[in-house]
């Protein structure tokens, strides 16, 4: 793996206790202060819809921390990633934009190929994708997917996009989806589709065969942990990668103060360099969990570039 300075990522998801969830636009002039700021790249998560169940393990004790499986409010906003990103797209030029967490397998494969790869070519390049299954039973009932499939399902989707972004006419015959001589145009701006990347709660053989057929990128939810960099080096190494062609992404992970206070932030950052000297090069943070107010935001950005120059130099 090639050294560089750390990369910055910035969470736009889930920052309703600093910005209006109905200000879309304010996500997107968020996105342009990252990256007047020095930010590699900003994310957002996905749901399609909650259920009653979205906080069935108890709701977030502190509104500004991640949401988790089951830690959420059903009312809780979630923008549609696709026109939340083709909008960041459009009014940036540099910075990567990342579709981190996306669930896959509540959209038609062919449908989902075709926005993915315009929005690649809008961004021209700077499209990352993180395909995931998700966690949510009432989301699949109700957009009438099986839930006890969804695995089955995604695997079909990602050889369904490495096919139709590789090549016209292109055919499928699986499980669950069925085609012949399909011609999906235009195709993305790199012949094997955006940068993908794979990751979860815990490292398993499933992530590491996806990720070595189809991902360049390894982003574990939670805490980053030696023993699952060791599996994932072994697991890598069973099939013949190795875990230096893959960026690895960690994050800042907090304890806070209470439940009606923002984090510091010179603690979060120190994780930084722990999760450096295991191979990871690319950091999560999420603007909300450490500040309030929005008028901050691009002041936020600046120091927080700065303190992790300083931290890792």
């Amino acid at each position: 793996m090639v050294n560089h300075a750390p990369r910055l990522v910035s969470v736009l998801t889930e920052n309703w206790t600093m910005t209006d969830p109905r200000d879309i636009r304010g996500l997107v002039r968020m996105a342009q202060e990252a990256e007047d700021a020095g930010f590699d790249m900003v994310m957002v998560s996905d749901h399609v819809l909650l259920g009653p169940s979205a906080g069935s393990t108890g709701r977030m004790a502190n509104p500004r921390d991640y949401a988790m499986p089951g830690n959420q409010d059903p009312a809780t906003a979630w923008p549609s990633s696709m026109v939340l990103l083709s909008a960041i797209a459009a009014a940036t030029s540099r910075i990567r934009v990342g579709a981190i967490a996306l669930i896959a397998p509540l959209r038609h494969p062919l449908v989902l190929a075709k926005d993915l790869a315009t929005l690649d070519l809008l961004s021209e390049g700077r499209l990352v994708i993180q395909p995931t299954v998700s966690w949510h039973v009432d989301e699949y009932e109700a957009l009438g997917v099986p839930f006890t499939r969804r695995g089955r399902i995604l695997d079909e989707e990602l050889e369904i996009w490495k096919r139709v972004w590789a090549e016209s006419p292109a055919s499928f015959h699986g499980d669950f989806y069925d085609f012949t001589d399909v011609y999906l145009e235009p195709k993305p701006m790199h012949p094997g589709g955006p940068t993908m990347w794979f990751g979860g709660e815990t490292v398993h053989d499933k992530i590491i065969e996806r990720l070595a057929k189809y991902g360049s990128g390894f982003h574990p939810v939670g805490r980053v942990h030696g023993d699952d960099v060791a599996r994932l080096k072994a697991g890598l190494a069973d099939v013949g990668r190795s875990w230096e062609e893959f960026e690895l992404v960690g994050g800042t992970r907090v304890e806070f103060p209470d439940d009606d206070s923002c984090a510091p932030l010179g603690p979060a950052l120190e994780e930084i360099p722990r999760q450096q000297a295991l191979g990871f090069t690319t950091f999560c943070i999420k603007p909300s969990i450490f500040i309030d107010e929005r008028d901050r935001h691009a002041t936020f950005c600046r120091e927080v570039v700065e303190r992790v120059a300083a931290l890792t130099s």
